[in-house]
């Protein structure tokens, strides 16, 4: 792999776009907004107002039945496939599964996204969500910590509503990616008549203890930055150094070593600047740090932490009893774990997969390989294209 492409591709790890090497002109797609009201939430909060972006490709047929939705990863966007403008320098996430005679073939298919709750991005201009940031209509002031707690059920009955408004009540498919996969099968157990198939990639059932504490080392550099005052930083400076060692973390937790060290091919242990004095990060570390502040200056270090607690909190339908939240499941299923995912690992999706199958339930597991670890399924998912078409068109 070429050396330029790598250190490219890493700069863009926890953002909101892959790279893809279609070079075909680009399917050019118009971010829309969806307001709705009085949403209570999971934690037994209503909110008066919830504002989501949403993106489509593709044509809703008469029936409304060719409905593909795509539920995005945690530090993603509804920027599934296609450009908002010809001239953008990258693509949706997924362009390379997303577009005209592509697996998710949107000549056939009516393919939504749409921005999550607490979105992680909120000063990107291409995204619209509701969260911490938000203006709270009852003070006039950004919510903070005030916002409440929410989940994985409650950004899909976001979704729902947003689907139910386009008159949308049956989907040929759900299919997402990590965080995205977890909306995904809540979808299939909290709606099994409403979904036909699911395709769950590099995902998960239902957190474990090592899980939840892995994530929780996202959460904590925020918590310790001085300038994240309990949540209450808004109009003052931006907890940024935490949110920087926060998106360092994930960078790292979701690369396999391989691709990690080969993406800096002219390492050196021994460095004579970090010697001499201790202020001085190494030369990687310097590299690293520049570019996740880059990323940082787009996120909401409040957002973040309320997607780790999304993530910390999930299981299958919210039940204790994960065999009993997979007897729901109606949808034909296809599972991709990644097999060097250090993430979230395959031996949990493999369990997931005994169960289904031991209950009768229609499933195929498929592993993608790779060196990315848990960012094969960006990365590494297009030998799996033909698998993923047949399976849509089966």
């Amino acid at each position: 792999m070429k050396t330029k492409l790598i250190m490219s591709v890493l700069l863009l790890i926890v953002s909101t776009v892959a790279y893809s090497n279609d070079k075909t002109a680009p399917m050019l797609v118009e971010k829309q907004h969806f307001t709705t009201k009085n949403f209570t939430t999971v934690s037994g909060v209503t909110l008066s107002q919830v504002d989501v972006g949403w993106e489509s490709y593709g044509t809703l047929n008469k029936a409304k039945d060719n409905v593909v939705l795509i539920t995005h990863y945690f530090s993603g966007t509804s920027h599934a496939a296609g450009k908002y403008k010809a001239d953008d320098a990258l693509a949706g996430y997924w362009d390379a599964l997303i577009g005209p005679g592509k697996a998710i073939d949107t000549n056939k298919y009516f393919v939504i996204s749409s921005d999550t709750l607490v979105n992680a991005n909120w000063h990107d201009p291409n995204v619209i969500t509701t969260g911490p940031a938000s203006t709270n209509p009852a003070t006039g002031k950004p919510y903070g910590l005030d916002f409440p707690v929410v989940t994985i059920t409650d950004f899909v009955e976001v979704q729902k509503r947003l689907l139910d408004s386009l008159g949308i009540n049956k989907l040929h498919a759900v299919i997402g990616a990590s965080m995205g996969s977890f909306q995904a099968l809540e979808w299939a157990v909290r709606y099994p008549e409403q979904v036909e198939r699911l395709v769950h990639v590099i995902g998960a059932a239902t957190m474990d203890a090592w899980t939840v504490s892995a994530l929780e080392k996202w959460a904590m550099p925020i918590r310790l930055d001085k300038n994240w005052q309990q949540g209450n930083y808004y109009n003052k400076e931006r907890p940024l150094a935490g949110l920087t060692a926060t998106l360092l973390n994930i960078t790292q937790d979701a690369m396999h070593p391989l691709i990690y060290n080969a993406s800096f091919p002219h390492f050196e242990v021994l460095d004579d600047d970090a010697l001499q004095d201790i202020r001085t990060l190494p030369k990687v570390n310097q590299v690293l740090e520049a570019r996740a502040l880059a990323k940082a200056k787009l996120q909401d270090a409040n957002h973040v932490l309320y997607l780790v607690r999304a993530s910390q909190l999930f299981t299958a339908g919210r039940s204790a009893n994960l065999t009993d939240a997979l007897k729901k499941v109606q949808a034909k299923t296809l599972l991709l774990p990644a097999t060097n995912d250090l993430l979230l690992r395959p031996e949990n999706v493999r369990k997931m997969h005994s169960i289904m199958d031991e209950l009768g339930k229609e499933v195929t597991i498929s592993e993608i390989a790779g060196g990315w670890g848990h960012l094969d399924g960006l990365f590494s998912i297009t030998p799996k294209a033909q698998q993923i078409s047949e399976f849509l068109a089966n």
